[in-house]
């Protein structure tokens, strides 16, 4: 393969007959999206894509579940999208994860526009839209777009005439189109095997599920007596084991956030406080103590608010927005309000309180009131119940899960690993593809069913 010597941040050298030239270059037309007004339901509104229906993985547009917007005729003629329209987020509140500058390809029929938080880019005859879909893509997994955004008030905005002056590899359309093919063959597969490893952790949760909810409800004796609990959620349960409210077993407490209209309460902060910026540690159900938090609150705080410092083997349920997530301090804490916490007494062990709760989502589900602020209420907290072993029987069933748990959180990490790995070689094949890194046309004669290489399944 001939290479020019050209050398642009991520791109490395570029096949002998290919260009470096600016993405504007490739542009024939940028025009703003519109919002509209509230739609008037007359069978004449038109579909708005907002920067959600974006599919960060295909690069596509998800039609699924469109938003609807009543547009003027004249916005409606000059925006309207139409299959092979690339569509890029040039306004919004992503955050450093997802920054502005993400760039889908619209390829239905149906008549839309954008919102305005997001351009239509329209191309020359000489660029394919399908082979740009991937070159944004791999320009922004290189984060070259972050140079053009500029933030005011929590909003990114993307400069588009500095992000569209970088130059990127131009290579003839017929090659455009060549490697555009490939990758959408390449990364069906990959999206493929992807999906099925994402089955498989979905499978290995749910086993995790039924297998806390059995042992904390039935017990570890599949030949014991059993009862009926007279609680729906529980249904039978040993006819040795008490049911009783928690609160009549551990001490109910509520957490508190000391105001913010007295700075003084936020200085000098050295006393763990958890809240819902904290939920990501016990979101996926395999965490079980909590040590660090993200926000520390003050004695002074502590003591000008209803806020308590909460002993040690605490278990904690959040109550709202995140509702179901539980955890056990592992040192002494507070919690904001969105948590009810349980100092658990002489006759039942925060482990196995802790699984309880998470055997509870369903009835969760039943108790959340809200349809935007989702809460499960104090007095219904207040009135939980728990199936209650020996306390020696509630050691047994907490080893009984913990031993059985540790091969299926082996699986999950391992199964994890493998699709972080496929995701990283779909981002290196994409960038290599479309900066000339690898011959594609002997590529595609060479390639077997699995485009996966040794190591990476």
């Amino acid at each position: 393969m001939h290479t020019q010597d050209n050398v642009v941040n991520w791109i490395g050298q570029i096949p002998g007959h290919w260009r470096l030239q600016r993405i504007k270059s490739s542009i024939e037309s940028v025009i703003n999206g519109v919002w509209g007004e509230e739609p008037a339901n007359d069978g004449n509104d038109t579909i708005c894509v907002r920067v959600a229906d974006f599919n960060r993985t295909t690069y596509g547009v998800e039609m699924d579940n469109p938003t609807f917007r009543k547009i003027d005729k004249k916005d409606l003629k000059n925006r309207c999208l139409r299959p092979g329209d690339l569509l890029i987020e040039k306004s919004g509140g992503s955050g450093d994860l997802n920054p502005v500058g993400f760039v889908v390809r619209y390829t239905d029929n149906q008549p839309a526009v954008c919102s305005n938080f997001i351009a239509r880019i329209r191309l020359k005859p000489c660029a394919d839209s399908n082979y740009f879909k991937y070159l944004f893509a791999a320009a922004y997994n290189t984060g070259i777009n972050k140079k053009s955004i500029k933030q005011t008030t929590g909003i990114q905005n993307l400069d588009t005439e500095s992000y569209f002056s970088e130059k990127v590899p131009f290579p003839p359309l017929e090659d455009q189109k060549v490697i555009a093919a490939f990758l959408d063959q390449q990364t069906a597969k990959l999206d493929q095997l992807i999906e099925k490893k994402q089955r498989l952790i979905d499978l290995l949760q749910e086993k995790r599920q039924t297998l806390i909810t059995q042992a904390v409800i039935k017990g570890l004796d599949p030949n014991v007596p059993m009862k009926d609990s007279g609680i729906e959620w529980l249904g039978k349960v040993p006819a040795h084991w008490d049911v009783v409210k928690i609160k009549h077993v551990a001490l109910m407490r509520s957490g508190h956030t000391p105001s913010r209209q007295h700075p003084e309460y936020w200085e000098d902060c050295n006393i763990q406080w958890f809240t819902l910026a904290d939920v990501w540690q016990i979101r996926d159900g395999r965490a079980e103590y909590l040590e660090e938090t993200e926000e520390k609150i003050s004695i002074l705080g502590l003591e000008n608010s209803a806020a308590e410092l909460l002993p040690a083997g605490t278990v904690i349920l959040s109550r709202t927005a995140s509702v179901g997530f539980s955890g056990i301090m592992a040192k002494p804490m507070a919690t904001s309000q969105d948590f009810v916490n349980w100092v658990c007494g002489p006759k039942i062990i925060p482990e196995y309180l802790l699984y309880v709760f998470r055997s509870m989502k369903e009835e969760f589900k039943r108790l959340v009131m809200g349809s935007t602020h989702k809460t499960i209420y104090m007095p219904d907290a207040a009135a939980f119940k728990t199936p209650l072993p020996p306390i020696e029987e509630q050691h047994q069933i907490v080893r009984y899960i913990r031993k059985h748990k540790t091969s299926i959180d082996r699986l999950e990490d391992l199964t994890l690993q493998s699709i972080q790995k496929l995701q990283e070689y779909r981002q290196a094949l994409i960038t290599a593809a479309v900066t000339g890194q690898i011959d594609v046309l002997r590529e595609k004669l060479a390639v077997s069913a699995d485009p996966i290489p040794a190591g990476k399944e």
